[in-house]
């Protein structure tokens, strides 16, 4: 079964304290993430959450001057957690003639992945089941 969520990208300092501060704010506003992953090695990093929805956690940053800085809708499959698995998933995407440009696993199994062409991606996940 596939679904759609939010990938939200969040730009960081990269120092102490930052990422506790977005993940309070977010928690505090009754969101849950369920996915993370933060890359940055100078100055700045890049925080990407996934969520169902962005506007709550707009709402929650803004209190911390924090702002999203991009926002793309991504198709989260439930996956098993076995190897094979992105493989599968992978093939039939690459046979359906679309290209990802996100990837990443989330909690409880579940793959995230992203494409331009979103509607594609939706249509081809849309009742699939690993």
């Amino acid at each position: 079964m596939s679904t759609v969520a939010k990938n939200l990208v969040i730009e960081l300092d990269n120092q102490p304290g930052e990422l506790a501060k977005v993940a309070t704010a977010i928690s505090d506003a009754g969101v849950n993430i369920s996915a993370a992953t933060c890359i940055g090695t100078g100055a700045r990093a890049e925080l990407h959450i996934l969520v169902p929805h962005s506007e709550p956690v707009r709402r929650a940053l803004a209190i911390t001057n924090t702002a999203i800085t991009r926002e793309r809708e991504v198709v989260v499959v439930q996956a098993q957690d076995r190897p094979g698995e992105l493989a599968t998933l992978a093939t039939r995407i690459a046979e359906a003639g679309i290209n990802l440009d996100l990837v990443y696993v989330a909690t409880n199994s579940r793959v995230v992945v992203g494409s331009e062409d979103a509607d594609a991606l939706k249509q081809v996940l849309d009742g699939f089941a690993l």
